[in-house]
């Protein structure tokens, strides 16, 4: 990583652009009744994906940036629960009949936080309301500090095909720092069990930029994962952003590493990675060779959705429960982020539909360039606009940032096609906001650019 290039991008505050337009800019134009009209729209032969949003943990880690809460006791879940399953029975009954699923996603808080028969019955629901077709990929994020062995088993016997375990860090000062105690040993009984049960896919989550975290301390994390050989890593950089999550008011400033030290963190990471045989996909992900991500990027077929980088090629997605997003053809749509208020709404009958987005033509645009460019590093404008009915220079007038990109060495450009380079790759997010027509309009709710 050059040292120059990262004291002048790698401050910036940017999206990470799992979507474009990002969540800051959806309003409350987009209502319920939107939300029905464009359901109703979807052509029943179409192949959609699911997610489902269980916003419980039993404590707060206060790195968090996810929309959850803590629950001690079983019947604020069950509650919640009940209210997920009417939303979904509502939303099937909206559209045109029984859609076809290629991907289901669990995500949270901690959906593990579901007792096995609870699961049992929500996947059960899904499959009469839905058609998940053959070799769906079902996955589920977990915390192993609560992990059971028989909600292992339950998992298994559901067909979960991938499992994402947080791990962030096995430095002992760093997890009290963020209040998250978590063992090796757990670590490794709930990859062992999840795999003898059936879970064929297993992904480790990774973060640097944390308080006490050294470039030491990340290798020695990264060396006790390799003993578990996940098929995937996703590695983020701590997003500290204490006036809009209150609960990371309890992370000590003075004791986050500063700028330049974050980049050796995630340079020591990438670089222990792929020596050890994963490739880096896109930005923060990584794999081993023949897994699907692999063969995706090789192909440029890689997507960029809400969960990170995918081989779903779905464009439409279902969202469902507190604080959910979904996309659809026409645009975005959020769930109302409060838990009470979203299960008021359900048992009221009604949609939680909070705000939205509907999209337009230099949306979609300017969101094909951004994918691209998220994923493969480069990008044929001129091949990109062609598909959208316009030309490259429209879309290069409007990029006024890409001189400084190119006069820095960021990026090359030669006729139509845009390419960032090798020992610039970190900062592809940078490249990325140049295509960004809101970029500056939403104040610092974004994480650092490295």
């Amino acid at each position: 990583m050059r040292s120059d290039l990262n004291i002048r991008y790698g401050e910036e505050r940017l999206p990470r652009y799992t979507s474009y337009p990002t969540a800051p800019h959806f309003s409350a134009t987009i209502s319920q009744q939107t939300y029905r009209q464009w359901l109703a729209s979807i052509p029943q032969e179409r192949t959609v994906s699911l997610y489902l949003h269980i916003p419980f943990c039993r404590s707060m880690c206060w790195y968090c940036g996810c929309n959850t809460t803590i629950a001690r006791r079983a019947e604020p879940v069950a509650e919640y629960l009940g209210a997920l399953q009417r939303e979904i029975d509502m939303v099937a009954g909206d559209t045109a009949g029984p859609l076809r699923v290629s991907h289901v996603h669990f995500g949270g808080g901690t959906p593990t936080i579901m007792s096995p028969a609870q699961f049992s019955e929500l996947m059960k629901l899904l499959r009469d309301k839905f058609t998940l077709l053959p070799g769906a990929e079902v996955a589920i994020e977990i915390d192993p500090r609560t992990l059971t062995r028989e909600m292992i088993l339950e998992l298994g016997a559901s067909g979960v095909t991938r499992a994402s375990l947080g791990v962030q860090s096995f430095d002992p000062t760093v997890q009290h720092a963020i209040n998250r105690v978590q063992s090796f040993e757990d670590t490794a009984a709930a990859a062992e069990g999840l795999r003898a049960a059936g879970v064929r896919g297993i992904n480790f989550d990774l973060i640097y930029g944390l308080p006490n975290q050294t470039v030491a301390s990340c290798f020695d994390t990264v060396r006790k994962c390799l003993q578990l050989r996940p098929d995937r890593f996703s590695v983020f950089g701590y997003a500290h952003v204490p006036s809009f999550k209150k609960h990371q008011r309890k992370i000590d400033e003075a004791e986050l590493p500063d700028g330049a030290n974050r980049h050796l963190q995630a340079n020591m990471i990438a670089c222990s990675l792929t020596n050890a045989g994963y490739r880096q996909i896109g930005l923060d992900h990584f794999a081993l060779p023949g897994d699907d991500l692999v063969t995706a990027q090789a192909a440029g077929t890689l997507h960029r959705n809400f969960q990170g980088y995918t081989t779903d090629t779905s464009d439409v997605l279902i969202g469902f429960g507190a604080s959910a997003i979904g996309r659809l053809e026409q645009g975005y749509v959020q769930n109302d982020a409060a838990t009470r208020s979203y299960c008021m709404q359900i048992d009221r009958g009604d949609l939680a539909t909070r705000k939205g987005y509907a999209l337009t033509a230099d949306d979609r645009l300017r969101a094909d360039i951004i994918e691209r460019i998220m994923c493969d590093f480069r990008v044929d404008l001129q091949q990109v606009c062609t598909r959208h009915g316009t030309t490259s220079d429209t879309v290069l007038q409007s990029a006024t940032r890409l001189h400084t990109l190119i006069a820095d060495g960021v990026i090359h450009l030669e006729g139509p096609v845009l390419s960032v380079t090798d020992d610039a790759r970190h900062l592809v997010r940078s490249v990325a906001s140049a295509f960004d027509a809101y970029i500056g309009t939403s104040g610092p709710v974004y994480s650092r650019a490295v």
